[in-house]
């Protein structure tokens, strides 16, 4: 009798492993398999990297629950981890090409399946590297991105330090919504070689990650490549204000005005710095979000001058450039009330 027991508790066990994608020790103990085929590929995205694997051995009749995975991928020396939790077989995000990449996964059990205790995999992990060609110094130098004016981005960069003279630059770049990675067709030139680029109008391509690469080739050595990742609206530099003006409101206040710069950056968007200046003397720079600025002065000020530039605000960036300051304006004869100049915009 105790020998049937046996065998039907052996039964038992095998069915359940056979058909769940965990096993029971002898304890009773719940194990589940590792996702397979886990792997990062490249689709060519000059960074945006696709994550996919398998589910784990013995799961294909895994009815009852849905099976979740636990992944982690980060560029390797980050000290953090991403860290996603889905339902999924594949995940998509960006990397630095520059560094290698590493990432791992595990399965993960719900608690309605496995009587209320948790139960996890072991790891899965792969990694990925882009074999670097050509030494560390023969990259592109102090390359800078500029949206100007929310309508226009221009990138420039310098050669490769004592890289050989026939050396030439080449930019490649993509964002979500581009079929494949293009390349830069009007490129800025200096002595014959590429040092920067122009772009056309990059269409839905706000709030997105921009992903761009520089490589490069000479007869006498390879190039290293160079990747960069940023988003469009946190290099936006905008025109300065224009239509600047000073009136005389009162014997001790001076109102300040100017007119938002011209092109497609909304009012909500922008913020202000001032810098005033008193007989030749600069008293402040302040920073407001309107164009409009009261300032008190004393009956003693014989001239006022003010400078205003602009800066893509924390509510439609997460950084931005301040324009260039516009020019200097002034107030003079602070006895006469009546006073008033007028000065014009910047345009493109």
């Amino acid at each position: 009798m105790a020998f049937v027991c046996l065998a039907i508790g052996c039964l038992y066990n095998f069915l359940i492993s056979t058909t769940f994608g965990y096993t029971l020790s002898s304890d009773t103990k719940i194990e589940v398999y590792p996702p397979q085929d886990f792997e990062i590929v490249d689709p060519g995205y000059l960074g945006y990297l696709y994550l996919q694997w398998q589910p784990p051995l013995s799961l294909d009749n895994f009815k009852e629950c849905t099976v979740e995975y636990e992944l982690k991928c980060r560029n390797i020396g980050s000290e953090t981890w991403t860290t996603i939790i889905t339902k999924n077989l594949h995940y998509k995000d960006g990397f630095d090409l520059n560094k290698g990449i590493e990432a791992k996964i595990r399965t993960l059990l719900p608690r309605q399946c496995t009587n209320g205790s948790e139960v996890q995999s072991s790891w899965a992990e792969t990694t990925y590297w882009i074999s670097p060609q050509g030494i560390p110094e023969t990259k592109v130098q102090d390359m800078d991105c500029v949206y100007y004016n929310w309508q226009y981005l221009l990138c420039s960069w310098k050669p490769g330090i004592d890289v050989f003279l026939d050396t030439n630059y080449n930019l490649f770049y993509w964002y979500e919504g581009l079929d494949r990675a293009l390349q830069c067709v009007d490129y800025i030139k200096a002595d014959g070689q590429n040092i920067g680029c122009r772009f056309p109008y990059l269409e839905s391509s706000d709030y997105k990650d921009f992903y761009i690469c520089v490589n490069g080739s000479s007869e006498d050595e390879p190039i290293r490549s160079s990747y960069f990742i940023f988003q469009l609206q946190n290099i936006v530099k905008p025109l300065p204000p224009g239509y600047l003006t000073l009136t005389r409101e009162s014997l001790y206040e001076v109102q300040l005005k100017w007119s938002i710069p011209f092109g497609p950056i909304p009012a909500r968007c922008l913020i202000y710095e001032i810098e005033i200046i008193e007989d030749d003397t600069t008293l402040v720079t302040i920073t407001v979000e309107n164009e409009t600025y009261t300032l008190k002065t004393t009956n003693e000020t014989r001239q006022l001058c003010f400078l205003v530039r602009s800066k893509v605000n924390m509510y439609c960036s997460d950084d931005g450039i301040w324009s260039e300051w516009s020019e200097k304006q002034c107030l003079e004869g602070m006895s006469s009330k009546e006073t008033k100049l007028i000065f014009f915009q910047y345009i493109l």
